[in-house]
C-alpha cells in the first residue's frame, strides 16, 4: 500500500510538468488567479494534489491511531 502511495504522489508531482502548455493560455488571461479556478487542466491537477494530500493525512492518522 505504501508503494502505490509514493506512486500516486510521485505521479501527482509531475502533473504539472506534463500539462505545462496547454491550448487556452490567452483566452482568460494566462497569468491571472481567474485562468487557475476556469481552466479545466489546472482545476484538475489542484483536485488530484488536494486528494493526494487527504489521503496522505488519513493514511497517517490510521497508522497512529494502531501504534
Amino acid at each position: 500500500m505504501k508503494k502505490i502511495i509514493v506512486s500516486f504522489i510521485l505521479f501527482v508531482m509531475c502533473m504539472p510538468l506534463i500539462s505545462l502548455a496547454h491550448p487556452g493560455h490567452g483566452e482568460t488571461g494566462g497569468y491571472t488567479i481567474t485562468h487557475y479556478f476556469t481552466e479545466p487542466v489546472h482545476v484538475v491537477v489542484s483536485l488530484v494534489a488536494l486528494m493526494a494530500v487527504v489521503v496522505y493525512i488519513r493514511h497517517l492518522r490510521k497508522s497512529k491511531q494502531h501504534n
